[in-house]
């Protein structure tokens, strides 16, 4: 059913996806699907490393890791770009026409009133994506 599944990540904010990793692994293994672990990054890069180039290491490093743990095949992408937190989206979407994923497993937070005005990375995924978007909540997380 599915082939190649993109998981959206932010190494700097762990706990808050780590549900959704674990789900998208559950998916690869029933399926026989590759993961791909994406990130998009820049900017001032100080909560996880220095450089652009060592935050795709570290993302790397978390793939083999969870291809390890999990028994799955998973490899990650790395985007560089000037300000992540407006180019987010769209590089996610790039992303998914690069990686032809057919699914995207994303962890998304609890929605409040916020989410009334503004989407979150989430909402906008599944609205604007050509592909599936399974959203993850962790319920440890959400009370």
């Amino acid at each position: 059913m599915f082939t190649n599944i993109m998981v959206p990540v932010d190494l700097a904010e762990k706990d808050s996806w780590t549900h959704a990793v674990q789900v998208a692994c559950d998916l690869a293994e029933r399926y026989g699907a590759k993961i791909t672990l994406v990130s998009v990054s820049g900017g001032l890069q100080g909560k996880v490393s220095h450089s652009s180039e060592e935050y795709g290491r570290r993302l790397d490093a978390y793939a083999r890791e969870i291809a390890s743990t999990y028994h799955v095949d998973v490899a990650s992408l790395s985007y560089a770009v000037p300000d992540p937190s407006v180019e987010v989206d769209r590089t996610l979407m790039q992303a998914i026409a690069e990686l032809h994923a057919d699914l995207v497993v994303m962890a998304s937070h609890q929605p409040g009133w916020v989410e009334y005005f503004i989407n979150s990375h989430g909402g906008r995924m599944a609205s604007h994506a050509p592909i599936s978007v399974f959203i993850v909540r962790d319920p440890t997380l959400n009370g």
